[in-house]
């Protein structure tokens, strides 16, 4: 160990430890609210119900066993929810079992009441919507809709059988029809099945992929987003502008469709959407809420679903996240960066216009607000520079947290660094935001970590983020804070929360690698600082975080000296399945980690599960391969069956673990 090293004040299973967040539902009557509680890996349904709403479980799961919890689903008449247990299948049809279970797993939706009790099996798949009358539950298996019984006195079945891919199952309000999706490759379409007359139609079918199908409150249409397609392989490339989609209505007996608005060009001509899976509203006053960024930055509008004009209702430079519409349609409840670029905040939103209204503010991040059906009542996330995710409920004019005790004892709170926010600039002048960490009670120069996150398409906040997989990155700055590091967090270009232009930056990713850029800035801004040891600089990251960890090294290893590169991506052609001769291959191949590997001279931790559905496990096969044929220190840490986003909390442990000891042996 160097002399540098702290032993930090707290371990990384006790910065961990609090139970983590996830699918916060309210159910359609009687006011109860349920949600995911995944606590060291352990992941339970909870539910809450007024006055009080103090969350309770009401599954009784006990370990570590890698098997997810999500979508919920209520019922009716909030007696029971519906949830998913278990993960997607990958290509050979397998399904996630991390912790290696003998006999399998498999993904499926069961029912459990909201009072406590068994939970029952309903049948294989996902996706469940449950329908209006109470009776039945419609979910996906096999890309195909499927039905079963809530009473559970009939196995599951097939409902209707229909081409392509099926998913997004939807019932019309009176509970008489199936609205879903079907992917075709190249273009979609949205089908409806009649039940009583068993037969399945398609509304307004065209060459393009039509998406996000809402029904209107009386049943009597479908609102959906058609989204051009040019019937080419997909090539990831900014999108500042292209081929202008548009909201169409179509009539449900009919068939019919019928434009009622349609994206100007240039800016917002591409799709952008907003966080979860619903697009479109119908609101009150005959109005659809949607997502456009016609002026760079992504916000909420309201267009009459007759056709006309779109009013946008949050103007300004923010960005718009989540968005849910209050029972009676007059108001969204929105969260946004408004006024507060690194955080999140909740705003209330009048559908017929006028200037949002602040519902929370300060140094906290308030997100993913849903609407209550008792009077008044709003559940959301929250949290802060010191405190993890959690759910809270705002009713009367007081604020009630839903799980009170869910932060442990010994969960480090005052430990905690408050990280600060810095901006910098690369090279080719763009701006970019971070967070800094600095450690408490250093003395002289310290050492520093970059910290990657990635997707591209995020933004790390000044505190707890509201993503399982950021949450834990944020436990893990903190840690390697308190260890002595310096950690600065990087929001490079082609994240989100900066406007259109910064997200959809030229030469991004495969087609240029100009991220580099903000690497190489954020390793000069730490050398420029008194405090930081210049000679010590290190990098980590996931996923596209990865990639640019691989970038740092490969093509800076004289500013970085070290790396954590947990499941990266080093070889744009490969990842992206681009053949030898096509125009982008070389491109992609050049804006790759693999492309400079004559450079690359600092040791490595490669970490990576060999079920990874979002990047391919070759990726790190192949680095490895390579570097060592360069005689570059690599040090390996394989997860057996273990996916991209970790599902065993212990995988996180000993991937954290891992790379806390490997930084301290070369920094």
């Amino acid at each position: 160990m160097s002399a540098f090293a702290q032993q930090p004040p707290f371990t990384l299973e006790q910065v961990l430890s609090a139970p983590f967040p996830t699918d916060l539902t309210a159910a359609p009557s009687g006011g109860r609210i349920a949600w995911v509680s995944n606590a060291r890996g352990v992941r339970n349904v909870m539910v809450a119900e007024p006055p009080e709403y103090r969350g309770r479980a009401v599954t009784a799961y006990t370990a570590d066993d890698g098997q997810d919890i999500g979508p919920l689903a209520w019922t009716p008449d909030a007696s029971a929810v519906l949830y998913v247990r278990g993960g997607s299948a990958n290509r050979a049809g397998e399904a996630p079992n991390p912790a290696h279970n003998p006999r399998g797993e498999q993904q499926a939706v069961w029912i459990v009441p909201a009072s406590g009790g068994a939970p029952r099996k309903l049948g294989d798949g996902a996706q469940p919507a449950v329908s209006p009358k109470g009776d039945r539950v419609a979910f996906v298996r096999g890309n195909q809709i499927w039905w079963a019984r809530l009473d559970g006195k009939s196995p599951a079945a097939h409902a209707f059988v229909a081409r392509g891919s099926c998913g997004a199952p939807a019932w019309s309000p009176d509970g008489s029809r199936i609205l879903f999706v079907s992917g075709r490759g190249d273009h979609s379409l949205i089908g409806v099945y009649d039940v009583a007359a068993d037969a399945v139609q398609y509304v307004d079918p065209s060459t393009d992929f039509d998406e996000y199908p809402a029904w209107s409150p009386d049943g009597r249409s479908i609102g959906f987003i058609r989204v051009p397609s040019d019937g080419l392989r997909p090539v990831r490339k900014p999108e500042r502008a292209g081929e202008p989609w548009s909201i169409r209505v179509a009539d449900v007996e009919t068939g019919k469709g019928r434009e009622i608005w349609h994206a100007g060009t240039g800016a917002g001509s591409v799709f952008r959407e907003i966080a979860g899976d619903r697009q479109l509203f119908w609101a009150a006053g005959g109005r659809i809420v949607f997502p456009w960024e016609g002026d760079g930055w992504t916000h909420v509008y309201a267009v009459p679903a007759a056709g006309g004009e779109a009013v946008r209702l949050t103007p300004g430079a923010f960005e718009v996240e989540d968005v849910a519409l209050e029972p009676g349609g007059t108001e969204l409840m929105i969260s946004s960066n408004q006024g507060d670029i690194d955080r999140r905040h909740l705003w209330r939103v009048r559908v017929a216009g006028g200037q949002p209204v602040a519902v929370t503010s300060g140094s906290g991040i308030e997100c993913r607000p849903v609407r209550v059906s008792a009077p008044g009542a709003i559940a959301y996330e929250h949290s802060d520079a010191q405190h993890p995710m959690r759910v809270a409920v705002s009713i009367g004019g007081r604020t009630i947290e839903a799980d009170p005790g869910a932060i442990p004892a010994d969960f480090p709170l005052g430990h905690m660094v408050a990280p600060q926010p810095v901006v910098f600039r690369a090279a080719d002048g763009v701006e970019i935001h971070g967070q800094l960490f600095l450690p408490p009670h250093a003395a002289g120069r310290v050492p520093a970590v970059v910290f990657f996150h990635g997707g591209s398409r995020r933004q790390m906040l000044l505190g707890w983020h509201y993503m399982t997989y950021y949450s834990n990155a944020y436990a893990f700055n903190q840690y390697l804070a308190n260890s002595g590091y310096a950690v600065l967090s990087v929001n490079y270009r082609s994240g989100i929360g900066y406007g259109l232009d910064f997200r959809e930056a030229l030469g991004y990713g495969p087609a240029g690698g100009r991220e580099y850029a903000d690497v190489k800035a954020a390793a000069e801004y730490l050398r420029s600082r008194a405090e930081i040891d210049p000679a010590r600089i290190g990098a980590w990251g996931g996923s596209y975080g990865g990639y640019l960890t691989a970038m740092a090294l490969a093509r800076s290893s004289d500013l970085y000296r070290a790396g954590v590169d947990l499941h990266g991506v080093h070889n744009w052609t490969t990842e992206l399945g681009i053949p030898k001769g096509e125009p982008d291959y070389k491109l992609a191949f050049d804006s790759s980690p693999m492309a400079f590997l004559d450079g690359w001279r600092s040791p490595v931790l490669l970490i990576q599960g060999d079920d990874d559905r979002n990047v391919q496990f070759n990726q790190t096969v192949m680095l490895a391969d390579a570097l060592r044929r360069r005689n570059v220190r690599v040090e390996e840490l394989v997860f057996p069956d273990e996916i991209h986003d970790f599902l065993l909390w212990k995988s996180w442990i000993r991937a954290y673990s891992a790379a806390a000891a490997f930084l301290a042996r070369v920094l």
